[in-house]
């Protein structure tokens, strides 16, 4: 699923494609903001992506779905 984080006072958004459920994002994300500490995520590629959770502006997660291959229609 895609995950976009939006960090403050930078203009880009931190986009990375991850293996992990919607849940355990949250979860990551809600840990980080409360305690003041790190958002660690890993994505599918298996880099790091690190972010003070103090300076998330926002997450976006998108939908979990599988990728379709081909061009065929179902």
């Amino acid at each position: 699923m895609e995950v976009k984080i939006g960090v403050r006072d930078i203009p880009r958004d931190i986009v990375l494609e991850s293996d992990d459920s919607a849940d355990s994002v949250v979860n990551a994300v809600e840990t980080a903001i409360n305690s003041g500490g790190l958002l660690r995520l890993k994505d599918e590629k298996g880099r790091l992506i690190v972010v003070p959770g103090a300076q998330i502006g926002y997450v976006e997660i998108g939908a979990e779905e599988t990728r379709r291959v081909g061009f065929g229609t179902l």
